[in-house]
């Protein structure tokens, strides 16, 4: 897995299967498309904007990072699932009305052409939702480890 940001917000994570590469960073402003698509990107971005614009994110453990810079990322990987989680809540009841609808896929019913118009636009809602909620899990448990660095940073030195 690869992740990228922008310059303009560094809030902001597009995660890419695979290594850093040219194919990586198209799927990474494919993502970008969609949430400006979306409205849900931060700010605007220049004319001319292309995937070598896109800054790789580079992981690196709690551990290796000391004092307050270990406490400045907990707050970034927190920060990072509340983002998360308000994108998955945002769209999981249109998801599962859309989960729903897919089903008629699978009987013997006759559907219109407007229905499966309508489901294959709805694919794109469901390939979203299923991805933050991915990214989603996957954060939630890298943001155990930054609670109890907070929590610990956070224990008053009298106890």
């Amino acid at each position: 897995m690869v992740q990228y940001t922008l310059a303009q917000s560094p809030e902001i994570i597009l995660t890419v299967s695979g290594k850093d590469s040219a194919k990586a960073r198209d799927k990474a402003m494919d993502q970008l498309m969609e949430l400006m698509d979306a409205g849900k990107l931060p700010t605007e971005l220049e004319e001319g904007f292309g995937p070598q614009q896109l800054i790789e994110v580079k992981e690196s453990t709690i551990d290796t990072v000391s004092g307050e810079d270990t406490i400045t990322q907990a707050v970034q990987v927190l920060s990072n699932l509340a983002t998360l989680k308000l994108k998955v809540q945002e769209s999981r009841t249109e998801a599962l009305e859309i989960r729903k609808a897919v089903d008629v896929l699978f009987t013997d019913e006759s559907v219109t052409e407007e229905e499966i118009t309508r489901l294959k636009e709805g694919f794109k809602v469901l390939k979203n939702f299923a991805q933050a909620n991915v990214r989603y899990q996957e954060a939630r448990s890298k943001a155990e480890q930054a609670r109890q660095t907070l929590d610990q940073a956070l224990k008053s030195p009298d106890k």
